[in-house]
């Protein structure tokens, strides 16, 4: 039985939910985000509520309910606060800079590298910190972590690009013979 499958959705009045068969559509002003369920729950939109129920007993609509309860969920608070992720650069010469829709690193390999920022995604630097906005966590989330992929944080020195609530587990170096 999901825990949190059960737990009800609520939205604020400013979000219109609606559905279309299987498709639950979110939208907020301009940003619209939708949610296919492929079938797997049901789900009742009733006033500023939306509730989730397994199809039947079978173990993968169990699974389903909490997991698109989850997905509704994260898309709500995407819509009304939005979810930002924090990147720290790390190492002599690394640097970002964010031009128009591209940002732009520099980490040390023979060229600059531009990540072209989706729509729906922001980006600022200050200082040695990145900073990504946007109302999609799962877009956000893969940003960070291709970002991230650039250049991995080394664990001797502590180079690279990481998570700014990550800890490196720093190895010792090499010591000389006595």
């Amino acid at each position: 039985m999901s825990r949190i499958g059960k737990k009800p959705v609520e939205f604020a009045a400013d979000i219109k939910v609606s559905s279309n068969g299987d498709v639950i559509t979110f939208a907020k002003g301009k940003t619209t985000m939708d949610l296919d369920t492929k079938g797997n729950v049901d789900f009742v939109i009733d006033g500023n509520i939306l509730t989730f129920a397994a199809k039947s007993d079978e173990k993968s609509h169990r699974a389903f309910w909490g997991t698109y309860r989850a997905l509704a969920a994260n898309i709500v608070t995407g819509l009304t606060t939005g979810y930002t992720k924090q990147l720290e650069i790390n190492g002599v010469g690394y640097r970002a800079a964010v031009k128009g829709k591209v940002l732009n690193l520099q980490l040390g390999h023979s060229h600059d590298i531009n990540f072209d920022l989706i729509d729906g995604l922001e980006a600022s630097v200050e200082k040695n910190v990145i900073t990504l906005k946007s109302h999609d966590k799962q877009l956000l989330g893969s940003a960070a972590a291709k970002i991230r992929s650039f250049r991995p944080p080394e664990p001797y020195k502590g180079k690279g690009v990481k998570y700014m609530e990550e800890h490196i587990v720093r190895k010792a170096g090499k010591t000389a013979k006595k």
